[in-house]
């Protein structure tokens, strides 16, 4: 908890020169675009494809027969 806290502090208290320089340890390149969109179309197409995968699955199974009930 106390980590925290210190953490927090050492956040708010913090010059926005430091903020400048912690631009250099980004490294954005033309890839970087790429990278990101496609790790979000894998995101967006997952679930869509996963249905379709369960549903072809799902639908060639055929229900198994119900015993037939004696109504007497």
């Amino acid at each position: 908890m106390l980590r925290l806290i210190f953490t927090l502090l050492v956040a708010l208290l913090s010059g926005p020169v430091y903020a400048v320089d912690s631009y250099r340890f980004i490294h954005v390149t033309i890839e970087t675009p790429w990278m990101i969109f496609l790790f979000l179309l894998c995101i967006v197409l997952f679930p869509f494809v996963l249905t379709a995968i369960l549903h072809w699955h799902f639908a060639n199974k055929k229900e198994s027969p119900q015993p037939p009930t004696n109504e007497n």
